[in-house]
């Protein structure tokens, strides 16, 4: 059964830092590209980074290049997501996905980061 599973949401003040995890089972995971993606509050769903499934390749949404790191470690079957200067805009449900290039399979059940003062 393929599971991907988030943590490390929570409440932070804008120019905090926040680092989400996303643990994976049930396939091989260093044989498929990484995602993530977040969903604001009455907003579509918005993709925010890739990551290809060796690591050495990461792209980004412009609304977050140069303040967001995705990272992977493939000996743990981890997904990481290091986020800082966070601001308002960044309130969302992140989830994480495997895939191909350019197509999500499977989703997590998702992790609500809230950035407020």
């Amino acid at each position: 059964q393929v599971q991907l599973v988030e943590s490390g949401g929570g409440l932070v003040q804008p120019g905090g830092s926040l680092r989400l995890s996303c643990v994976a089972s049930g396939f091989s995971f260093s044989n498929y590209y990484l995602y993530w993606v977040r969903q604001a509050p009455g907003k579509g769903l918005e993709w925010v980074s890739v990551i290809n499934t060796g690591g050495s390749s990461t792209y980004y949404a412009e609304s977050v290049k140069g303040r967001f790191t995705v990272s992977r470690d493939n000996g743990k079957n981890t997904l990481y997501l290091q986020m800082n200067s966070l601001k308002s805009e960044d309130t969302a449900v992140y989830y994480c996905a495997n895939g191909r290039p350019y197509l999500t399979l499977t989703w997590g059940q998702g992790a609500l980061v809230t950035v407020s003062s």
